[in-house]
């Protein structure tokens, strides 16, 4: 009886040591997080071409 319950202990701590395999592990690729520049840089162009429209318009 003694030894059953030593084989088991040694069964039960063999099964839980092992907890690898041979595949390599997935290294997840690092989150990069652009800065965004402030909402007045989008709006410069396009308020260059009003100006621009808008002498042409009133020069024509």
């Amino acid at each position: 009886m003694k030894k059953l319950v030593i084989a088991a202990a040694l069964t039960a701590a063999a099964s839980t040591a092992y907890a690898g395999n041979l595949e390599e592990p997935v290294v997840e690729a690092p989150v990069v997080v652009e800065e965004t520049q402030g909402s007045s840089q989008g709006i410069i162009l396009p308020l260059i071409l009003l100006v621009v429209v808008a002498a042409a318009v009133a020069a024509g």
